[in-house]
């Protein structure tokens, strides 16, 4: 059974078409297709709490295309899910309501803490976590989900104002990163019995070029081997050497640090990458809603 997705976010507008279907008890989501437009909303939302007319016209233009492909494809469902570029612009409700009049597709902004509900439901059919407590850590264009379980169950959790386009334009200083940190050590006797589950586009570049594709790791040690590559080097030689496209190349050192920051303050030698986001998440949602009715 085919679904469509779409995941707007701070960085890019992604389009994901996947089949869902049970085998042996067991969910399986295979994606069919996926389209990543670089919208950039963040760019203007974190500078001036606004979307420009340029980038909205541009952000239009991006729906009516999704909207042609999902004519094509024939989705059962679709859902569309925003995230934090409009949870936070002044203009997103007339945005919104433009897009619906001009493509009838209808947008949801949803929360933090809903997005990292969504990420997490579909984690779990990725793995069976190796220790008792597993923190989830999305990190996007404007905001970083955490949440942490144990043996499966919802502890804690919270969304921070600390994303890569923020980090580009100087919005996050280091109280920020520990005040992160600080939100973790209630745990810290607990550290050695963490496993750590990381999403969004960048840790999944990351971890295709330098990590274990076959187990879904990336050792802390490697990732500290890449950031240090890449960080010596501007955005048009990063773009040369690795073959990035512009809008990963200049946001992959933010991520790289903070996910970095995190494993090296925890003592955790690797992270875990499913290769997932909230898409997939989105095509098993809509999955279970079929099937319930």
């Amino acid at each position: 059974m085919l679904f469509a997705a779409i995941d707007i976010g701070s960085n890019a507008a992604r389009l994901l078409f996947a089949n869902a279907y049970e085998k042996r008890g067991v969910i399986k989501i295979d994606k069919a297709s996926m389209i990543r437009i670089p919208t950039r909303l963040g760019e203007d939302v974190y500078s001036n709490n606004k979307i420009s007319k340029e980038k909205a016209k541009d952000f239009i233009k991006t729906m009516k295309a999704f909207k042609l492909l999902m004519d094509v494809y024939d989705p059962i469902s679709y859902k569309i899910y925003a995230t934090a570029a409009m949870r936070e612009a002044k203009n997103s409700d007339e945005l919104i309501k433009k897009v619906k009049k001009e493509t009838g597709l209808k947008i949801k902004i949803i929360d933090g803490k809903k997005e990292a509900e969504i990420i997490r439901s579909n984690s779990k059919l990725m793995f069976k976590s190796p220790k008792p407590f597993s923190l989830y850590m999305d990190m996007g264009g404007g905001s970083t989900e955490l949440s942490i379980e144990r043996n499966g169950v919802l502890m804690k959790q919270k969304s921070f104002k600390i994303g890569t386009l923020r980090l580009l334009q100087g919005q996050v200083d280091d109280d920020l990163r520990y005040e992160m940190f600080s939100w973790l050590q209630e745990y810290e006797k607990e550290f050695l019995n963490f496993h750590i589950i990381g999403t969004g586009g960048n840790i999944n570049k990351l971890c295709k070029m330098f990590g274990n594709m076959e187990n879904k790791q990336l050792k802390t040690v490697d990732l500290e081997l890449a950031y240090d590559k890449i960080r010596i080097l501007n955005v048009e030689q990063r773009i040369k050497r690795w073959g990035f496209r512009p809008d990963r190349a200049d946001v992959i050192e933010p991520a790289a640090s903070l996910y970095l920051f995190i494993l090296k303050k925890m003592g955790i030698p690797y992270i875990f990458v499913p290769r997932i986001g909230l898409a997939n998440g989105l095509i098993l949602k809509q999955y279970r809603e079929y099937i319930n009715k």
